[in-house]
């Protein structure tokens, strides 16, 4: 056992001689050791912003991506560095196999580089998730799940997750995992191959010809190497660096699609239906176990392709296969129309999380609520868990509050027909007049309720009109107010509505609101704690709930910031509040 180990290790020292000559065959094992290198610098300078928190992840990416000097390029850089890598690992797989270079003495070389190759692609899937965006969380998702279903699974999902679902344990774990010991792992197996490898030499693609390896054929690695980085960059600026969907929501479905090298399985598990799960823990197993076992099978002394053509025609097939399947998977999707759409929608939701964390900032509570960093969101939050119901749903009870809410479109509006659909027509103050009619001057007038809409205005002239108009509208703070229109709104009011209605701070209106800051920050803020104080409507005339016991300080405020933004929303920016 000791001789066989010794023989599979090969001779210490490395030849001095380069058997077969210089040749660009050979160049494949510089290119993978310069791309592992090149990872590992741009991992590092990603290291430099990346946090390995739930709250932190998505937004330390988006802020590389989108705010950092070429931020978007070393993170392309990084990601499809990675498939550049398995890229040149399969075509150095390939070469190895049809030079023979498995054979005895070589199996040892051969094997460490099929376990390279594993773990190079397994090393990619736990960063894969470290971005903490959509695509990244529910790929990781359905990858842990395949993994629960085979041996030992549910022990590799608890050490991977660190509970019983994804979490800060779950990215610690896998960010320990891909910066830490995935490069050791990597970096100590990758020495051990070169080394094992160089102490038998190359298999010669020329015989009867030595060199020495340097100059000509450190000049031949160092022109791949240089090729490799100016595809791998062109790849990266062609497509713009690498997408960010948007932030991790487990409550909120994603059409989930692996790295481009895993969906030849991920096809398989379409097509294999119910059998997915053995599919899957079976297909990598037979991938694997044929490439162990071919140095085993192929035992024969002859390295000449026409010798070998069962084993080469078994790997050829494989990989025809695994090809095959991988275009199989895109022209699936590429057909599926209703994918398509879906896939439009993922993509303008992580633009809008992307522009909002740039312009606005990501809120400490985490990524998730991105949605909230946008002026007038943390406000609609609260008006839709608590006033939604009641001023915007279809069965709602109280005046629709929307886009346009205090313009001047609005006060025209309600003005001309204040017991409208759209204003008081649900509201007791116009349900409840018919019975109060109906019950004047009669023994029941007791009961009657003392309630009175506001009468329309339209008897005004379109210029009184327009004047009343703009002295409501100053109210809210505006600062696009037609002065001379104002002033004259004062005399029209003075002579229209003080009986009702007040312009004075502090001041108890006749039957009607105080209208002093109407649409304003603080009447909106004051308004929503209590309506029925006597400035406003009144105890006998307000159906509204109290809000001061009810909602923060923080949340009324909120609330008052969201109906002023409303005043100059469009619909459209009202949509876009209510995230994807």
């Amino acid at each position: 056992m000791t001789s066989w180990v010794r023989e599979r290790l090969g001779a210490a020292g490395a030849p001095a001689m380069l058997e077969g000559g210089p040749s660009f065959a050979y160049v494949f094992g510089s290119v993978l050791v310069f791309l592992l290198v090149f990872e590992g610098l741009t991992g590092i300078a990603l290291g430099m912003f990346y946090s390995p928190s739930t709250t932190d992840a998505w937004g330390s990416v988006a802020y590389l991506q989108d705010q950092t000097t070429w931020g978007w390029l070393v993170r392309g850089l990084h990601h499809h560095g990675g498939g550049a890598i398995v890229v040149v690992a399969g075509l150095h797989l390939v070469q190895t196999a049809v030079a023979g270079a498995y054979k005895k003495p070589r199996e040892l070389v051969w094997w460490l580089g099929v376990l390279l190759l594993v773990l190079v692609v397994v090393w990619a899937v736990t960063g894969y998730v470290l971005r903490w965006d959509q695509e990244g969380y529910w790929a990781n998702r359905v990858e842990l799940g395949i993994a629960a279903g085979g041996p030992f699974g549910a022990q590799i999902q608890q050490v991977a997750l660190g509970g019983n679902d994804h979490g800060n344990l779950s990215l610690t774990r896998f960010y320990g995992l891909h910066a830490l010991l995935f490069p050791v792992l990597v970096g100590a197996l990758g020495y051990l191959h070169v080394k094992v490898a160089r102490r038998h030499g190359t298999t010669p693609v020329r015989a009867n010809r030595t060199a020495p390896r340097f100059p000509d054929q450190a000049v031949r690695d160092a022109i791949a190497c240089a090729v490799a980085l100016a595809m791998l960059m062109g790849v990266v600026v062609a497509r713009e660096g690498v997408e960010l969907a948007a932030p991790a929501d487990p409550s909120q479905s994603y059409d989930a699609r692996p790295l481009w090298y895993f969906r030849w399985l991920f096809e398989l598990r379409e097509l294999a239906g119910s059998a997915e799960k053995l599919v899957a823990l079976a297909a990598p197993a037979i991938v694997g176990g044929f490439l162990v076992a071919l140095p085993l099978l192929d035992r024969g002394p002859s390295r000449r392709v026409r010798a070998r053509l069962p084993w080469l025609g078994g790997l050829a097939g494989l990989l025809a296969l695994i090809g095959a399947l991988t275009m199989m998977s895109f022209a699936r999707d590429a057909n599926d129309g209703e994918l398509a759409k879906r896939q439009e929608r993922a993509r303008a939701v992580a633009a809008r999380a992307r522009e909002l964390a740039k312009t606005h900032g990501v809120p400490s509570s985490g990524g998730q609520d991105v949605w909230l960093a946008a002026p007038g969101a943390r406000g609609r939050k609260v008006f839709a868990d608590n006033c939604r119901g009641c001023h915007e749903d279809v069965e709602r009870r109280a005046p629709l509050i929307t886009a346009g809410h205090g313009d001047r479109a609005w006060m025209r509006d309600f003005l001309s027909d204040p017991s409208g659909d759209k204003f008081w027509g649900r509201t007791q103050l116009v349900v409840s007049q018919p019975l109060a009619e109906a019950w004047k001057d009669s023994w029941l007038e007791f009961l009657a309720p003392e309630l009175s809409p506001m009468p329309a205005m339209n008897e005004l002239d379109p210029a009184d009109m327009d004047a009343v108009v703009e002295l409501m509208y100053a109210q809210t703070g505006a600062t696009d107010v037609d002065a001379a229109k104002r002033t004259a709104g004062v005399k029209v009011f003075g002579a229209v509505c003080s009986d009702c209605h007040e312009l004075a701070f502090e001041v108890v209106g006749q039957g009607g609101p105080n209208l002093v800051g109407l649409g304003s920050r603080a009447y909106y803020f004051d308004f929503v704690g209590n309506p029925k104080h006597p400035l406003y409507m009144g105890p006998d005339r307000s159906f509204m709930p109290r809000f001061d016991a009810e909602l923060s300080i923080e949340d009324r405020a909120a609330v008052a910031d969201y109906l002023v933004w409303l005043r100059t929303a469009t619909p459209q920016d009202l949509a876009a509040l209510d995230g994807p």
